[in-house]
This record gives structure tokens, sequence and C-alpha cells, in this order.
């Protein structure tokens, strides 16, 4: 067996063929041996394109001079047909009429005794690749394997896109998906359009479409339901948020250079949350008093057993609990609070809060307000009713934060001021005066006046006006969090945000009031709620 032939053994072969090759083209024949000796090399169908004939038949001869038929008018030769173990064959290979040999195909003759470790080389143009490494096939990526060789092509998603060696399409051409509250296209390059808004009878974007309110509370029209903004848009509008990471705890206070995420000192308690849909606005008095009108006194609408669930994660378990490792949100407990001492939404209990209640006996001038004084369970109970569930805290503090952007308020660093532009608080409504009122709600605002605070992915109202419920039970961050919720320990639940009297420091995306949160069935002229809904 010949000894086995490495690449610079292999080329030194081939640079010898190629000076048989050029030696021989001018007389036009084409040498060959029947008795090759290992380690040389031996031509099959040599062709010329200058002039003279090509020797072709199966001569005999020994390992020094071809002899046998010669098909040409050149000076003989044969065609190797008993190649040893170890030699290289070269096939088809080609001079020009400028002399240079241009070969096509390089193999191994396995004819004849090719044994293991001798090389191979198939096509010169495959002639081996460095791991990893990818190129384009027709439309698709090759990646070079840890043999150095080409593995099959992955087709690109879009026509034309493969472009040295990645797909540079970004998405399917013809999907859809949701941008803030417009729908974007894909186009054919495999890049998505701009978006385009939703609006009339379908004014909200859900899964790449535009679609009718989803919210049970504004399926009718009316003050509080359908007017809210400065678009004077539905009310039930709710907006995409993307998944992502981030630092639940960070320090705003000691920045090095500020936001986006450059330098918040004490920065700790991770958290990972998938995508999710949140409203834009917080629950008005109207929204609310269709929920009322349901409950119906204690005898129409309770939610039913295990609903409120994040049913679209963890296989449809929910969030992780992280108060108790391997176990996952319950939903509404049916058992325990369906009953009208949990869920009693009456005139008397939403204006125990006077004189700031918000509520009003009879639809007025204040059905644009963030409903205020109603209790843990029934925010909870009015998320499910609409359709939708409250939000985890550290979802709502995504949303707030700006994910990973991790903002010093939810709209970015500039100072609130005092003019309502981009919060509620400090009894800065409506005069700037911060002059509370103490005898009526005349210092809460209409969802949505303060513009300019609205959050990266476009809610308002984020910081001040009330806090808001989340479904939370209090409890110290725990680390790791994927998706996760306080679930267990305490009876207390947390809320978040910030109100209209407090002041610009309790605005901050980060800030927990109390650790300890409040009783589920407290009430507050501080405290409301807004809805979270599933992606």
């Amino acid at each position: 067996m010949g000894e086995p032939v490495t690449s610079d053994r292999a080329l030194s072969l081939l640079a010898g063929l190629v000076a048989v090759v050029l030696g021989s083209a001018g007389c036009g024949g084409a040498v060959s041996n029947k008795g090759t000796e290992n380690g040389d090399a031996g031509t099959n169908d040599a062709k010329s394109s200058s002039s003279g004939g090509s020797g072709s038949g199966s001569g005999s001869g020994s390992s020094s001079s071809g002899g046998g038929s010669d098909g040409s008018s050149g000076s003989g030769g044969g065609v190797d047909s008993g190649t040893d173990a170890g030699d290289v064959s070269v096939t088809d290979a080609t001079v020009d009429s400028a002399g240079d040999v241009v070969l096509a195909d390089v193999v191994a003759d396995r004819s004849s005794g090719f044994e293991a470790g001798d090389a191979s080389v198939v096509d010169a143009s495959d002639a081996g690749c460095t791991p990893g490494t990818t190129q384009c096939s027709s439309n698709g990526v090759q990646t070079c394997d840890v043999t150095g060789n080409w593995g099959a092509p992955a087709a690109c998603g879009c026509p034309g896109s493969c472009i040295a060696g990645s797909c540079t399409c970004v998405c399917a051409p013809g999907s859809t998906q949701c941008s803030g509250n417009g729908v974007q296209t894909c186009e054919a390059s495999g890049t998505w359009g701009a978006p385009v808004a939703c609006g009339g009878s379908t004014p909200l974007c859900s899964s790449g479409l535009c679609v009718s309110t989803t919210g049970t509370s504004c399926q009718t029209t009316g003050l509080g339901l359908t007017n809210c903004g400065a678009s004077s848009e539905s009310c039930c509008t709710s907006l995409e948020v993307p998944g992502g990471t981030y630092y639940r705890t960070y320090n705003t206070a000691d920045s090095t250079s500020g936001p986006p995420d450059g330098g918040w000192t004490d920065e700790a308690a991770p958290a990972t949350v998938s995508g999710f849909r949140m409203d834009k606005y917080m629950v008005t008095v109207g929204r609310f008093r269709q929920f009322v009108n349901a409950w119906n006194n204690g005898s129409g609408y309770f939610p039913a057993a295990g609903s409120g669930k994040h049913a679209y994660l963890n296989g449809g378990q929910g969030l992780a609990n992280s108060g108790s490792a391997g176990t996952y949100e319950t939903g509404w407990d049916a058992t325990d609070w369906n009953n009208t001492t949990d869920i009693d939404p009456t005139t008397a209990n939403l204006t125990y809060c006077s004189p700031y209640s918000t509520w009003t006996v009879s639809p007025g001038n204040q059905e644009n307000l963030p409903i205020n004084c109603v209790n843990w369970y029934e925010a909870y109970a009015f998320c499910i009713w609409d359709g939708g569930f409250l939000p985890s805290e550290a979802e709502w503090e995504y949303a707030a934060a700006g994910g990973d952007q991790q903002r010093e308020y939810p709209w970015g660093s500039t100072a609130p001021g005092i003019g309502n532009q981009y919060a509620i608080y400090g009894c800065n409504y409506p005069s700037g005066s911060g002059t509370c009122s103490h005898g009526s709600a005349a210092n809460i605002a209409p969802v949505g006046t303060a513009t300019l605070g609205k959050g990266r992915w476009g809610q308002l109202d984020l910081a001040g006006e009330d806090w808001q419920w989340t479904v939370d039970l209090a409890a110290n961050y725990v680390d790791p969090c994927t998706d996760c919720a306080s679930l267990t320990t305490f009876d207390s639940r947390m809320f978040r945000g910030g109100d209209f009297y407090d002041s610009a420091s309790d605005l901050l995306p980060p800030l927990r009031y109390d650790v300890g949160g409040m009783p589920p069935e407290s009430r507050a002229d501080n405290v409301g709620l807004r809805c979270s809904r599933t992606p």
C-alpha cells in the first residue's frame, strides 16, 4: 500500500502532473501508464485545445514508458487502469490555447486498491473548508462542518436573500406583526415595512391584525369608554410589550452616565419576562361602571375558577411562583373569593375614599378619571371580566422601566416638571400650584392627560395619577425570575407607580412603595388599576 497522501504531497503530485501535461501538450499526446507505481500520478482522458490529437487506448507498458494502441497522431499513450493505493488521478484535465492547465475534477483512483488513509479530493472547487464558515448555495446557507465539508444548505425565508453566507431577510414575506398600535407587513425583501396604524372599527392591533376593541368594558360608546387621550380613542387600547430581561433594582440617583442603561449603580434582581400586552390607559370610571353593572349587586358576574392566569406561559400553567419553586399561578380562587365580602363594588364602598373618590352614583364629568378606591379582588375580577389579567410586578416594572433601557422615568430622563406634561403628581394638576384640593377629586386628571409621559411601548400614566395593583403578593425579590410572580408568603398585595399627590421621587420605575404591600380588601383614594392581556 502506498504511503498516506498528505495535502502537501497531493499538491506536489498535482504540480508534477501539470508539468507532465504541459510537456506533452505540444505534440498532442497523453501520457499513460498501466503499471503506475505507488505515489505516481496517472491521467485519464487528457485533452488539449492546442494543435494535435488526443491519445487513448488500453495499452500496456511499464512505469517508465507507455505503450499500447494510440488513437492519435501524437507519440502514443494509454489509459491507466491500475493506479495503486495512494495514487492521485486527474480526470478531465483541459489545456487551453494559452497553454494553461484547467483541472475540472481531481479524484483518488479507487478502481484498484484504494485503501484507508489515502487522500481523496472530489472537486477542485470543493477542496475543503474551514469549520464554522458559511457560504451561499442557491438561496440557502451552507455551513462547513467539523470535518471540513459543506453541509446541506438551509433555505432562506425569502427569494434572493442569501448574501455573503447569511440570510438577509428578518421575516417571511407577507407575514405581519404589531408595532405599537399598528400593523407591520414583511416586504418581499424580507424586512418589515412601516407600521400602518389601526383605527375606525378595528382600533387595536393583536397578533399582527387590526381588531375590534377587545375589552368587554368598551363594547359600547360613551364617556370613559371611547374618548380617551389626546386622540379621543378607545379607552381599551392595548399595546404590545415585547419580552426581554432587565434589572428590577437600580439606583437612578447615582448614575455614572444615565439611560439607556449605562451605569446605574446597585443593579440587581434581574428578571426575564415574555412578551405581553398592556393597556395604554388606566381603567376609567366609565369602564369600571360597566363591570359594576355586570356584577349587579352580587347577583350577576363572578369570575370562573382558575381564570385570570397568564395561560400562554409555561405550557398553560401561568406565571412561575417565585415563592415556591416548581409551582405556578393558580388563577382566581372561586371558592374563597366569589362572595360579596371580597367583591363588593357598591356606591358606598367606591365612595369610601371621599373626598378624593372618583366614582359617582350616576355617569357625569368624571367618567374619564381613573377609578380609585377599588380593592385588589375587584381589580383582579374586573381585568378577568374585561378579557385580561392583572400584570405581575415584574411585568409592570418592565413596561415602566422601558425594559433593558432601565429608564429613570417611564418617558426617559427629563425631569417631570410641574406642567402636567409628563406625570400627574404633587397636586400640580390642574394649575401647577402644588396645592391639594382636600375637598374633591380636582387634582386627579383624565387618563392620558400627561401625553409626554408615555413609556417605551406607548403606555401612559405609568407614573403618577394612582398606584396600580399587581397580581403579586408582597415579598422580597427572588433571583432568578423568569416569568415569575410572588404568589405565596404574605396576604398583602403589591401596587406600583406613584400617585397624584405624592412627590416626584415616587415616580421612579424601580420604587416599591412598601414591600409589605397592602391587604387585598383595602381601599385607597390613590390606588387604581391597569389590565394586561395575552400577546
